[in-house]
């Protein structure tokens, strides 16, 4: 008796699908090196500064929750080309914006748009290669974050039009990807149920929530560092160091996100609580020499931070949902995998925005100071709790 043969790969489509994912996270992190320059133009405070980022956020949760499951019954191509359509919409809104709540109007569809393709687009990823599906989709949004943080970043310091022209660019990209999506083959065929799986179903499996806590501080801070950099590092950098801030807040970005993308693929070939406990190690360390090159208002220190913390947040995220995952069962995995994710984007936003509040009282260069302590000492619980983690399995495994 064979055993059943996996699907057949396909090579183009798979690196399609990367390159549509890399585009939609470039689109996010595209607004973080002009938001000095939208501070400049309209006047608005650090605290506005983070929640324009954190509705985002907000909003791509909401269309992930409600969202998530469309594409197993309309298929993964309908639901593709509807995000491409409303990022196309969001990046309009971009170009056409003229004040602060055009901006936040355009952050919020994009966050949308953004939620419902990336459930669609890690499915066909997966559909299209068993293997080679995952990996490409914990590694493609990284590679997209840093390379729109970076281009924007130069597009806005050396080119014209600096509030417009990577928008223009990324529309334009995103009209011809939705026109090439409908070459690729469909992997999912139409099914009824469609609107009852529109009811979000987070759930946390009793098997899984001591697990759940575990990772809670490890992971809940790599996600809060990510939204530190995404949100205030430009402003933070310009202040602490006199550097541009376009240029030098996408190279911090990048710096965190392809290092996090370069660990992925250590840490894939690991034990998940090795990788875990290795990542939250390297990212307390790079958060400790971030907040040493802030203070002392060296940027190359700030940036070698930038790099171990980025190694470590991509060994810490893989490793917690490698650890997590199997103490649920197939059936349970879609809402363990809600509440995780709620929880990963409540701490990318949540934090950013209280330290937008503390940026008026306390300054950009004191509140990043304490933003990377606070950290620090949450990544140090981590360790704390992981060790012990540990501990216990030895003692057990000791005693059969």
């Amino acid at each position: 008796m064979h055993a059943p043969s996996s699907p057949p790969t396909n090579a183009p489509a798979r690196w399609f699908l990367a390159f549509v994912i890399i585009i939609f996270t470039a689109a996010s992190s595209v607004p973080t090196p002009m938001y000095q320059l939208y501070q400049q133009n309209w006047h608005f405070s650090p605290t506005m500064l983070t929640l324009v980022f954190a509705i985002y956020v907000l909003t791509l949760l909401i269309s992930l929750l409600v969202f998530g499951s469309s594409s197993d019954f309309v298929g993964r191509k309908p639901v593709i080309f509807a995000a491409l359509i409303i990022e196309i919409a969001a990046m309009t809104l971009f170009i056409t914006a003229e004040n602060l709540t055009m901006l936040l109007i355009a952050r919020a569809v994009q966050g949308f748009a953004t939620g419902l393709a990336t459930a669609a687009l890690g499915a066909a990823l997966f559909d299209n290669d068993h293997h080679k599906g995952p990996i490409t989709n914990s590694i493609a949004p990284l590679l997209g974050l840093a390379s729109g943080a970076v281009i924007a970043g130069v597009l806005v310091e050396y080119a014209p039009m600096p509030l417009h022209l990577s928008y223009i660019g990324l529309m334009l990209l995103m009209i011809v990807l939705a026109l090439f999506l409908w070459g690729l083959p469909e992997t999912a065929a139409r099914r009824p149920g469609v609107l009852r799986s529109l009811t979000p179903r987070v759930f946390v499996p009793p098997a899984a929530r001591s697990t759940m806590l575990e990772i809670a501080p490890a992971n809940g801070s790599a996600w809060a560092l990510g939204g530190f950099y995404l949100s205030l590092a430009p402003s933070v950098i310009a202040s602490a160091t006199n550097a541009p801030p376009s240029l030098s807040g996408g190279i911090a970005v990048a710096c965190l996100m392809l290092s996090g993308a370069v660990s992925v693929l250590f840490a894939q070939k690991r034990q998940p609580a090795d990788a875990l406990l290795a990542g939250t190690f390297i990212q307390t360390l790079g958060i400790a020499v971030s907040v040493s090159g802030i203070g002392l208002g060296m940027l190359w220190l700030f940036l070698a931070g930038s790099l171990l913390a980025g190694f470590g947040f991509g060994a810490s995220f893989l490793g917690s949902v490698r650890t997590l995952l199997p103490r649920a069962q197939p059936h349970e995995r879609g809402g363990l995998m809600a509440a995780f994710y709620v929880m990963s984007y409540l701490s990318f936003c949540i934090p950013a925005l209280l330290a937008g509040r503390m940026v008026s009282v306390f300054g950009l260069v004191r509140t990043a100071e304490g933003y990377g302590i606070v950290l620090v000492f949450v990544t140090l619980l981590a360790l704390i709790l992981q060790i012990r983690r540990r501990q216990r399995h030895l003692a057990t495994a000791g005693n059969i």
